[in-house]
């Protein structure tokens, strides 16, 4: 049981340092440019640019999951609205707590069942992705489903996602060895 619960923190620490890595992931340039739109942001640049909120209020949405998150806790939790400048706050909170949880969750199981990394985090960055994403997210109504978007998103938020599980499963690797 101790082994579990330090591999949890080694995991939450890790998982946290990577919804970083991953974040930073995603604000590059996409693997899979979308088609240039007339009209566009910024005369015409790609309608697919690096930016998420930007594909966001491209394909007419206002706000991101984590948002929508947030403020769906803000309103059963406290009976608020959510400000626009505390949606700016409370976005990232989500990401990062998400993120976090879920890499206490790896660490964990990563200490009872070994095997689990032996993808270097890539089958759980795309788990996530897959249960995450494409099927919770739609499901619970913070997306529009999948197939409302075209694949370069999909292979994007998937990269992203990898990223997130090599990145998480380096990171508790080394943790572990210290916690």
């Amino acid at each position: 049981m101790a082994n579990m619960i330090r591999g949890m923190a080694a995991g939450l620490l890790a998982g946290c340092a990577a919804s970083w890595a991953m974040q930073a992931f995603a604000q590059m340039e996409p693997v899979h440019p979308r088609p240039r739109q007339k009209g566009g942001p910024n005369g015409g640049e790609s309608a697919g640019s690096s930016r998420p909120r930007e594909v966001l209020k491209q394909e007419g949405q206002d706000e991101d999951a984590t948002v929508k998150t947030a403020q769906a806790v803000s309103r059963k939790l406290f009976e608020h609205d959510l400000t626009d400048d505390e949606k700016q706050i409370a976005a990232p909170v989500v990401h990062y707590a998400f993120g976090s949880v879920m890499g206490a969750l790896y660490g964990g199981l990563a200490e009872v069942m070994p095997g689990l990394g032996a993808g270097v985090g890539l089958p759980y960055g795309f788990a996530l992705w897959m249960l995450g994403d494409e099927i919770a997210v739609p499901a619970l109504g913070l997306s529009k489903g999948p197939t409302d978007y075209p694949v370069g998103v999909h292979a994007d938020a998937l990269s992203a996602h990898l990223m997130y599980g090599m990145t998480t499963d380096a990171l508790r690797r080394v943790l572990r060895h210290v916690i």
